[in-house]
């Protein structure tokens, strides 16, 4: 046996106590904000229903074969003891540079984790404000924009006079996330989605039920019906499919709702057994994202604004952004029906589910990288994570006029996934080698992968990534880089975040460095 399989055999890891709740797990880090918000937009703006065609050719040659990837190569990983991309990168090649490459594997989730637990603390706030009707009687945009960037801490105003409630409720987030980290991953995280997932899928489908009863809620415009809203959404517009900014806007959308790309799937499924399936329970994690996504997400909050704002008024409201749907549209909505209050604590709960089981899920890999290896208890590493990720946490929380989280969100959420994304599927198909890749994939599975798949992954996937560099570097990379869209009052804040990713990523790369080299001695 080698030497990392020696190794690997001392240390003694979690496991998920069934199948079922790590499918679970997988669809709650999979499921998130983007879901609800971010598919209507995305599908609005880029042509409706002629959208889904490089949507779901997207899904069929990028999201499927990288989640298979991923599932393969985190289940192969956490055989020889490894939870995350650098050891899991480790032995899949003799080369010894390879493991730094990794690295991206950790840096991603965990930039997206310093930003978006403080969007996730929103929901928290707003569940509070919409159960003691704190916003209501706020009817117009003007009022509610004014009320949720008062509580961001964008402003003082009326509403807020600081920042003080949404720091409240982002330590109480940050709380219960790290009490989800603390229990582990099957009695904390699979306990979390095998609860979360389910009662989210019943408040999805309340809610989608009352959007579909709508109706024609005013008299006066009787075209202002749901059903005319669904027209809205699903209508094809085929000639924005010779937009080459439709389809990346469809590949983003895969990659950001399936969770590839981040490191995430890595290591969830090193804490399988190795006879534990991947084909099957990777595609059946998929499927529920998928119904998440396209079933509730195009049927809730788009139709929904067309029937009580009309035609002209949602084409402001779908290019408004995803906050303003959530924290805007969805309110003023709610005022207009019976139990509006309810259905409104229902919606933000619906959010926050989602949230949570996203957000635990990017801060395990790095839980998992100071257990794996640096051979700590979870107890000491969730001591050291948690008080390095909350600091890292202030900068989006105090900054955020400034446009620091939305920097974050460009290098974590796009970039880091995209260039992950391309790193391992080289990796794996052509380094590790097609064939033992695809033996992989098919070890314990129930379901035969269709053999079609294995030239997609080895051939098509890669090209599909090369390709958005491609597009991205052409239209947005240059501008991105030299921060030609950031306002100048802006720049010192933007250049400040950069620099500090840029030592956070020095900082990985070190503790991978000592790491290696404490095993060799």
């Amino acid at each position: 046996m080698s030497k990392k399989g020696t190794e690997a055999k001392s240390v003694k890891r979690e496991v998920w106590s069934s199948e079922l709740g790590v499918i679970l797990a997988v669809a709650g880090s999979a499921v998130g904000l983007g879901n609800f918000l971010r598919f209507p937009v995305q599908a609005a703006n880029n042509g409706g229903g002629a959208f889904m065609i490089p949507y779901f050719i997207s899904l069929l040659l990028l999201g499927i074969p990288l989640m298979w990837i991923e599932w393969a190569i985190g289940r192969h990983g956490g055989a020889f003891g490894h939870g995350t991309a650098p050891g899991a990168f480790d032995v899949l090649s003799k080369h010894r540079w390879i493991k730094y490459l990794g690295v991206i594997g950790i840096l991603g989730p965990l930039i997206i984790f310093i930003y978006y637990t403080y969007i996730e603390s929103w929901l928290v706030g707003y569940i509070f404000f919409s159960m003691t009707g704190k916003y209501f009687g706020l009817t117009s945009a003007a009022q509610l924009s004014g009320f949720l960037n008062g509580y961001q801490g964008v402003v003082k105003n009326e509403y807020f006079s600081s920042i003080a409630p949404a720091y409240i409720f982002f330590v109480a987030t940050f709380m219960a996330n790290m009490y989800v980290i603390k229990k582990g991953i099957s009695g904390g995280i699979e306990k979390l989605s095998t609860y979360g997932m389910p009662l989210l899928v019943i408040i999805g489908f309340v809610l989608m039920v009352r959007v579909l009863f709508l109706g024609a809620p005013d008299s006066a415009h009787p075209d202002w019906n749901i059903w005319n809203g669904l027209g809205f959404l699903w209508n094809p517009d085929f000639s924005q499919l010779l937009s080459a900014k439709v389809w990346m806007a469809a590949a983003g959308q895969i990659f950001f709702t399936l969770s590839v790309g981040i490191g995430v799937i890595i290591t969830y499924a090193s804490y399988l057994k190795k006879k534990d399936d991947i084909a099957l329970s990777g595609l059946t994690s998929v499927s529920a994202n998928e119904f998440c996504e396209v079933i509730f997400g195009g049927s809730i909050v788009i139709p929904a604004a067309f029937a009580f704002f009309g035609p002209i008024a949602i084409l402001g409201i779908a290019q408004s952004g995803t906050f303003n749907l959530g924290f805007v549209t969805m309110p003023m909505i709610f005022e207009k029906i019976p139990f509006g209050m309810v259905f409104a604590t229902i919606w933000f709960l619906l959010l926050f589910i989602a949230g949570i089981t996203s957000s635990v899920s990017l801060i395990q890999p790095v839980m998992s990288f100071v257990e794996d290896e640096f051979k700590q208890t979870r107890e000491k590493a969730l001591r050291i994570v948690s008080v390095v990720s909350f600091v890292l946490c202030q900068p989006a929380i105090f900054f955020l006029s400034r446009g620091v989280l939305d920097d974050l969100d460009f290098w974590g959420g796009t970039f880091c996934l995209v260039l992950f994304a391309t790193i391992e599927t080289i990796l794996f198909m052509w380094v590790f080698g097609e064939k033992k890749a695809w033996e992989e994939i098919h070890h314990g599975a129930q379901l035969y992968v269709p053999k079609v798949y294995l030239y997609i992954m080895k051939y098509i996937t890669p090209l599909f990534l090369l390709l958005l560099w491609y597009f991205w570097l052409t239209q947005e990379g240059l501008n991105t880089v030299l921060m030609k869209n950031v306002k100048p009052e802006n720049i010192f804040y933007i250049l400040g975040t950069r620099i500090g990713l840029l030592v956070l990523l020095l900082a990985l790369v070190i503790l991978v460095k000592i790491a290696w080299e404490r095993k060799k001695k």
